[in-house]
């Protein structure tokens, strides 16, 4: 079954289950001056809908902001703001944070579990033990289960690591649509937890088989884990938060890893909006996350200038560096190669003699300091086939001297 890609605006999969009680009997209610009358529900819903701010439907409806934030809760209305965050908002977000489920803080504040996330670290706040599960997060999961929604998806939509949506539909006996037929549950959300951590998938394969899972290819492996829609981008437009909190991690030079998971962005999504954003230079890790050392001014220009113009080899050692280092690195900085050596007068006249005294292509290729290939390759432009011969030194000098 192919996974089910959401709509880039959806905010719920299904309502929050009524909770079953045994109702009491009705009695006559008092009249209370401040209840909601339905004219004030449907403004409510329209300027909710509308992406109005809390205080500003608080203040059209003459009701205080905590209000609102009940009725909107009550409602079930749920919305992917573009608002600017204010202080009220950030104020109420430092104070519920880590305690609150991220769910129930997007609700009050009319807002998606990722812009919560993206504020939150924004402002640096810690997060704590997980909170409870509500009977809304639960709603969410059973119907991306039942769907077969990817798993990223699920987990950004209601602010859970991947990790914890696996532990919770263990507990509540339910499988994913796409779930492959020959996996227990376990090694499911053991892989998923790997994968997370970003262990490539033949070291997780390796790392199940260790601990006793069925022994799987790396091929088959990364089928049945895109099964699950792992690694799947989700077509969500970037709001302020998400871009300063990118800026932000560029400019510190920190991980991208959590954002992509706690954004519910891949790797592939920070990197197109990095470009975006022109953000390429300003990270402190610009060259990604390689061992070797960072490429200083002063050798990105020597780069510049020689690329193409000196043999790939010298221009490595010069630089203290590998031939694919310098390649890799050039092509990042969309520098062009074009280097063909002209042929000299000499070296034209040693591949004829080379060529009928019977010396090997890779022997007059060490003599002339070229490539033994682009060597092969201009000879048989030029109608000499050397085809194979005995190999034996020889040296520019000596081949000239042959005449």
């Amino acid at each position: 079954m192919k996974p089910l890609d959401l709509e880039a605006d959806i905010v719920e999969l299904a309502p929050v289950p009524a909770t079953s009680h045994i109702a009491p009997p009705l009695r006559e209610l008092a009249y209370r001056a401040d209840a909601w009358t339905p004219q004030q529900t449907d403004r409510l819903r329209a300027l909710f809908g509308a992406d109005a701010a809390l205080c500003d439907i608080a203040l059209e409806l003459g009701r205080g902001r905590g209000a609102i934030s009940e009725r909107i809760a009550l409602l079930g209305l749920r919305r992917n703001s573009t608002r600017p965050w204010s202080e009220l908002d950030d104020a109420e977000l430092s104070r519920r944070y880590g305690e609150a489920p991220t769910a129930t803080i997007a609700s009050d504040l009319g807002r998606s579990c990722s812009a919560v996330y993206a504020r939150a670290r924004l402002l640096d706040l810690a997060e704590s033990n997980p909170p409870i599960w509500t009977p809304w997060e639960d709603a969410q999961l059973v119907e991306g289960y039942r769907q077969g929604v990817p798993l990223r998806q699920i987990a950004t939509l209601i602010g859970r690591p991947m990790g914890g949506l696996s532990s919770r539909a263990g507990y509540l006996g339910i499988v994913h649509a796409n779930h492959p037929p020959d996996w227990s549950a376990a090694e499911a959300a053991r892989a998923l937890e790997l994968a997370e951590a970003g262990h490539r998938y033949i070291r997780i394969v390796e790392t199940l088989a260790a601990e006793g899972f069925p022994a799987r290819s790396g091929r088959a492996f990364g089928l049945a884990i895109r099964k699950f829609g792992y690694g799947r981008g989700w077509g969500r437009s970037w709001t302020a938060e998400e871009d300063a909190l990118l800026t932000q991690a560029y400019g510190a030079g920190t991980s991208l890893t959590p954002l992509r998971e706690q954004l519910g962005r891949t790797a592939g999504s920070l990197r197109h909006r990095a470009e975006y954003l022109k953000l390429r230079g300003s990270h402190l890790n610009r060259n990604g996350w390689r061992l070797g050392p960072d490429w200083t001014e002063a050798e990105e220009q020597q780069l510049r200038q020689d690329y193409g113009r000196i043999p790939t080899r010298l221009l490595a050692q010069n630089l203290g560096r590998t031939k694919a280092a310098i390649t890799s690195r050039a092509n990042s900085l969309g520098l062009e190669h074009g280097y063909i050596r002209p042929f000299s007068d000499d070296e034209n006249r040693a591949l004829d003699i080379a060529f009928r005294t019977g010396v090997s292509i890779a022997d007059l290729a060490a003599a002339l300091d070229r490539k033994a290939m682009s060597l092969s390759k201009y000879a048989c432009q030029h109608g000499y086939q050397f085809g194979r011969r005995p190999r034996r030194a020889v040296t520019l000098d000596a081949l000239l001297a042959i005449e």
